[in-house]
């Protein structure tokens, strides 16, 4: 296969002003992709990611909508079918929660983090898919450590994403007869600005807890995870549907991982 992976392709990727979310507009940009890149708050990260792709030589438009919002969710698809016509690459990444123990939640914590990361992807499959009618469609949902290791104060998190585990191996057999694949990253721990901010208070020793039980040796980067949704989303890829696929530099065959960290 010769030329960009993605070429003449369109993306919608949600949460992508930074973090996992921007490396991945940009690493589709790479492969030819044009990407539009949604944000909820940080409009003015969210057109510094748009402008890489643009340096890139691909189109990028910056909507903005708030994912816990049923109606801004059909506005966001709105404006992808009225600019672009139509959608290859749909990566559900977006995520927030309240990090909390079960003890310490209230019903808003638990609405805010299954309305954003599980509900919203319900509801933006049923925009995705017919705009996907025709074309090769990607469906890439993000994950994470959690689902597979506790962790502290992430209940709520690792929870939201194992139903979106669960969700995506059931829009894989759901939308195959389409020509829609649809598949979950699950990284590691990722060196984000989020990560940092979150995990500020334990973040040096989780570093070097990473370091210590990571085959690689090394904290993910967000280009790591942005390789696996480029590939995810090519041709390269269209006969895997339905798998989670784990970024961690091997973290998961670590035998109890971050126990002296809890």
């Amino acid at each position: 296969m010769s030329g960009p992976l993605l070429a003449g392709r369109v993306a919608l990727i949600t949460g992508s002003s930074r973090g996992i979310g921007r490396a991945t507009a940009w690493a589709m940009a790479d492969q030819g992709a044009d990407v539009v890149v949604h944000y909820h708050q940080a409009q003015d990260l969210a057109e510094e990611t748009a402008l890489g792709v643009r340096t890139r030589g691909r189109r990028a438009w910056v909507v903005g909508a708030n994912l816990e919002e049923p109606g801004e969710i059909a506005a966001l698809f709105r404006t992808v079918r009225d600019a672009v016509g139509g959608l290859d690459i749909y990566v559900a990444n977006a995520a927030a929660t309240a990090f909390k123990p079960t003890v310490a939640m209230r019903p808003h914590h638990f609405e805010r983090t299954f309305n954003l990361i599980v509900r919203s992807l319900m509801l933006a499959v049923q925009e995705a898919a017919p705009l996907m009618a025709g074309r090769p469609g990607r469906i890439i949902t993000v994950s994470g450590h959690g689902t597979q290791f506790t962790l502290a104060n992430y209940a709520a998190l690792g929870s939201a994403k194992g139903a979106v585990e669960t969700w995506t191996r059931y829009l894989a057999y759901e939308l195959g007869a389409d020509g829609i694949t649809a598949n979950c990253i699950s990284p590691g721990v990722i060196a984000t600005d989020s990560a940092r901010y979150y995990l500020r208070d334990t973040y040096d020793r989780l570093d070097q807890a990473v370091r210590r039980d990571t085959p690689l040796g090394r904290m993910g980067e967000p280009e790591d995870v942005a390789g696996a949704a480029v590939w995810l989303a090519s041709d390269l890829a269209r006969f895997v549907t339905g798998q989670v696929i784990r970024v961690d530099g091997g973290l998961s065959l670590a035998s109890g991982p971050f126990e002296d960290i809890r």
